[in-house]
């Protein structure tokens, strides 16, 4: 398994790491822009990307990619929003999607604001709807920074993390150890099991807020206060 391991991984590291920055920039770019991010794997660019990491300055460079891409594609997801949102929803695409998932991006951010912004980030789906619906709505595109860049420093800090960790804990016993190739894929494995055991957690925790029933009176702010009283809850109401 090593000597696999050791190949595709020495693959990877061989790639110009300037070549590598800009795969992992586009890739989130495309990851969080509107829908794409519904069939681009992000997730997996970013730790494949993570494991030829070699050195501080590479992981510094590649967590400003991984941010850079993000902020850039959410705020394209916003400025879409924002011109084409009925167009989108509407359209054949808009459609495959389903109503349901709209009318529960459309409630979640109507009800929870900031909120929804940041834990959306961390969820299947939403994080690819949230960026289209708070341009739909009163929301201003800074207070939209506020809430999704912390999101986004949170998961690119995770996963490029846990890429480079794993890589370099194999290199470092590869020669020592005949089983360093299963430390590697443990670290991968527990990680990704934790991210889905949290994404489950913390979806089913939300869910009241995502109901398509009307929210009451008290859950969600006047649209007309949005921009005068800076609540989180600024959002249009569904």
């Amino acid at each position: 398994m090593n000597d696999v391991l050791t190949w595709i991984l020495d693959t990877v590291r061989h790639v110009d790491p300037l070549l590598r920055l800009l795969i992992v920039l586009i890739g989130m770019f495309c990851e969080t822009s509107i829908l794409i991010g519904l069939v681009v794997p992000g997730d997996t660019i970013v730790l494949v990307s993570a494991t030829a990491i070699d050195g501080w300055p590479q992981y510094v460079g590649t967590l400003a990619a991984v941010i850079i891409g993000s902020l850039a594609g959410e705020s394209v997801g916003f400025a879409l929003g924002r011109w084409f949102g009925p167009h989108i929803q509407a359209s054949w695409l808009g459609r495959r999607i389903g109503a349901k998932n709209w009318a529960r991006a459309e409630t979640y951010l109507a009800r929870r604001g900031g909120i929804a912004i940041f834990v959306s980030r961390f969820l299947p789906v939403l994080h690819a709807l949230i960026p289209l619906t708070v341009g739909t709505s009163p929301m201003t595109y800074r207070r939209f920074m506020r809430w999704t860049a912390p999101a986004c420093i949170v998961w690119a800090l995770a996963y490029v993390s846990v890429g480079w960790l794993a890589a370099g804990s194999y290199r470092h016993l590869a020669d020592q150890l005949h089983g360093a190739g299963f430390l590697f894929a443990g670290i991968i494995v527990v990680f990704l099991v934790l991210v889905l055991v949290v994404k489950k957690v913390v979806e089913k925790r939300e869910a009241r807020h995502m109901s398509a029933a009307k929210p009451a009176a008290t859950d969600v702010a006047p649209t007309s206060s949005a921009h005068d009283s800076g609540d989180e809850n600024g959002a249009r109401q569904p």
